[in-house]
């Protein structure tokens, strides 16, 4: 047993080391990377600007985004007991979507066509919290059609029946409304371009509103992987604590979705990495999975501003590409069963 124990603090040692070096080197990259190269230290004032009040937060609310679909990975994955569940599992990322078709929509119905390029404050307001809006609408009439979170079979087929029909109507939406289809488009790619410091305070508020409690119901998590029965068995309301986890779930990606778009794979693929390291109880693992998800998509977003340079990649695709291997080769590795 203390073997185990030993072999089990080394890992999360190797671990914790390997994303502190990871993330130093990321932010200093996220710094110096820019549409006409790479530089950091600049003595000219426009310089200074352009490190202090685009990079830095951009850098930061990169950190923030990924932490928080890494930590909604990892509670839908421990909540459903099923390694293949994403954030966007119910209903959050195809509500954020229809919501901000329907924005971009009611503008082009006014003759002010908008898009995630030019929208300005709009960008900010409208389209940021209808999105936000939209998730919580999104994962809300999955609660209500599987009439609770009783039931795991009832509450994810109700959210794939949501995510099936809010896609639809966004299709719907965008068929009616042609214009609308750039703004779309960068909004399911997923794009850190936008963040600021006012983001950066939303997705730390986020974080901290949802990592503490995540944290106190990982025991919850322990539970549920006895089954049902088992959970209730120890004394656990199965009903009650699901709806509060479902809840921190949302809360976790709809800030995300809000800020960034529909990032693929990555909180898909975070809690994969992290049980590599961590195979004891859900708390550490809540937590190396918000640390490797912010981990991820802050070399993303490096990568996505400096390989075609000075044009930019959006995020998301180039972290569908990354965790698209990653899978590929944890399906191929010799053992996988």
């Amino acid at each position: 047993m203390s073997t185990v124990r030993g072999s089990e603090a080394a890992r999360r040692r190797r671990l914790a080391i390997g994303l502190a070096l990871i993330t130093a080197l990321a932010a200093l990259a996220g710094l110096a990377a820019g549409s006409e190269g790479w530089s950091l230290l600049r003595d000219d004032p426009q310089g200074a600007f352009i490190v202090a009040e685009i990079r830095a937060p951009r850098t930061l609310g990169a950190w923030l985004t990924g932490a928080l679909f890494g930590l909604g990975g990892a509670i839908a994955q421990g909540l459903f007991r099923n390694p293949l569940a994403d954030p966007f599992l119910l209903g959050s990322a195809s509500g954020a979507s229809f919501a901000v078709v329907l924005v971009l929509a009611s503008a082009s119905l006014v003759h002010t066509p908008l898009s995630f390029v030019d929208a300005g404050w709009l960008l900010r307001t409208g389209i940021v919290g209808a999105a936000f809006v939209g998730a919580f609408v999104g994962v809300g009439l999955t609660l209500l059609l599987s009439r609770g979170a009783e039931h795991t079979t009832r509450l994810l087929l109700a959210g794939v029946v949501v995510g099936v029909v809010l896609g639809a109507l966004s299709d719907l939406v965008t068929n009616l409304a042609p214009e609308t289809l750039r703004g779309r488009q960068v909004f399911v790619l997923g794009t850190t371009g936008f963040l600021g410091w006012p983001a950066c305070l939303l997705l730390a508020c986020a974080l901290a509103a949802t990592l503490p409690p995540a944290w106190r119901l990982s025991r919850v998590l322990d539970a549920l992987t006895l089954g049902e029965d088992g959970a209730a068995s120890l004394g656990i309301q199965v009903g009650r604590m699901r709806v509060l986890l479902v809840a921190l779930l949302a809360l976790a990606t709809g800030a995300a979705v809000a800020q960034a778009g529909l990032v693929a794979f990555v909180g898909l693929v975070s809690p994969h990495l992290a049980r590599r390291f961590i195979t004891a109880t859900h708390g550490p693992q809540l937590l190396a999975s918000a640390a490797i998800g912010g981990a991820l998509l802050l070399v993303a977003d490096v990568a996505a501003r400096s390989l075609i340079a000075p044009a930019e990649l959006p995020v998301g695709i180039l972290t569908a590409v990354l965790g698209g291997f990653y899978l590929l080769w944890l399906l191929n590795r010799p053992g996988a069963g």
